[in-house]
């Protein structure tokens, strides 16, 4: 049930605020948790703090700007917190916002968007019963915006998706040898295994197995594993030979035997993976974007021409331009274009009106992992 308020008046100050906040948010990775940005007003409305989610096991946004605030003395008794998404009420890798906001002493919260996840929402609540003034609604459609993708991820019950790519200027990933290494630029490959640090699970598809004999670990400059450290996945009907790169010595690893994207999604929800990162081949590449499972599309694009090889993509089951995927650049995490060495960084994702709008905190559903 949706606990926004349909009469709530908003300050000129609170409005502003709630502008800074959903840039704030900007500034965070997509992935299992949304985009989340928090500002704190003081009684005169001037904005004291700005907090923001930097990722999965971080400080959410309203426990950030609490603690930006602790380290600047601010005293936060009688101030308004404005957020872009309902202060969670669970405690996951992090403690519950709510508690932290009621512990602050901060006096009034506004929040543009409910939490779709069953686990993490009820915030509002637990804030009004402590008697802390609660409104809700303000930027909402932009917050709705903002994370559309993550909402959609969470009420269809799957991982959200992060597509990543590296190609040449001509759309190769590989030339007529097989060849591959090293078409991306280090500063490329260093960005790469920053995002694998990140995510839940990495899958790519036997075949690329069989070629490349990846590893799929995150590793730093100097080529050591680094972090933590996502689950590998093959997905594919081949066999995965027994000494295979992917398959490691820490039993981190599972082979999906099977083609079907929205399969291989289902078992990985199950096992509490929230944020996949597909990386290839161009079956698989192709497999998932046909099926419309790609939340975030990450491409290398490196200044160098094959004229053959192995194309980035097959076919996606589309033979009229009318039936295009269409995407829009992505601001979030740094930026939609950005230069890596030489090469540059492409960071989209769909464009609004080929995705159905689901309006979140109207049939929340229930997920055992709901980090905000």
């Amino acid at each position: 049930m949706s606990t926004a308020l349909t009469t709530a008046v908003f300050t000129d100050a609170e409005q502003t605020a709630m502008d800074t906040a959903l840039a704030a948010a900007l500034l965070g990775p997509r992935g299992a948790n949304p985009l989340v940005g928090a500002v704190v007003l003081g009684p005169d409305g001037t904005q004291l703090v700005t907090g923001y989610h930097r990722g999965a096991g971080t400080a959410h946004a309203e426990a950030d700007a609490i603690a930006e605030a602790r380290a600047a003395g601010i005293d936060l008794n009688g101030t308004t917190m404005v957020v872009t998404l309902e202060p969670c009420n669970h405690s996951g890798r992090t403690g519950p916002c709510a508690q932290a906001i009621i512990a602050a002493g901060v006096s009034r919260v506004v929040y543009a968007v409910d939490d779709p996840h069953h686990h993490a929402a009820g915030g509002a609540v637990t804030l009004r019963t402590a008697g802390v003034d609660v409104a809700s609604g303000l930027g909402g459609e932009r917050a709705t915006a903002l994370n559309r993708e993550w909402f959609d991820a969470v009420r269809s019950r799957r991982p959200f998706v992060t597509l990543h790519i590296a190609q040449t200027l001509d759309s190769r990933i590989a030339a007529n040898d097989g060849t591959s290494q090293w078409i991306s630029s280090p500063e490329s490959l260093a960005d790469n295994h920053e995002l694998r640090g990140l995510i839940d699970a990495i899958l790519v598809g036997t075949e690329t197995v069989l070629v490349d004999n990846p590893r799929l670990t995150a590793r730093n400059a100097a080529g050591e594993e680094s972090g933590k450290q996502p689950l590998r996945v093959a997905m594919g009907l081949r066999s995965i030979p027994e000494d295979a790169a992917i398959r490691g010595s820490d039993g981190n690893f599972i082979h999906l035997p099977t083609r079907d994207p929205a399969e291989a999604m289902a078992t990985l929800y199950e096992r509490d993976i929230r944020h996949l990162m597909v990386e290839g081949g161009s079956r698989i590449l192709s497999a998932f974007l046909a099926a419309g499972l790609v939340d975030e599309l990450i491409v290398y694009l490196a200044p160098t021409l094959l004229g053959s090889g192995t194309p980035a993509l097959h076919e996606l089951g589309i033979s009229t331009l009318a039936d295009a995927q269409h995407w829009t650049w992505d601001e979030a995490g740094g930026g939609a274009v950005r230069r890596l060495g030489r090469d540059l960084r492409l960071h989209l994702k769909p464009l609004a009106e080929a995705t159905e709008d689901h309006t979140p905190g109207k049939d929340a559903v229930e997920a055992t992992e709901g980090e905000h």
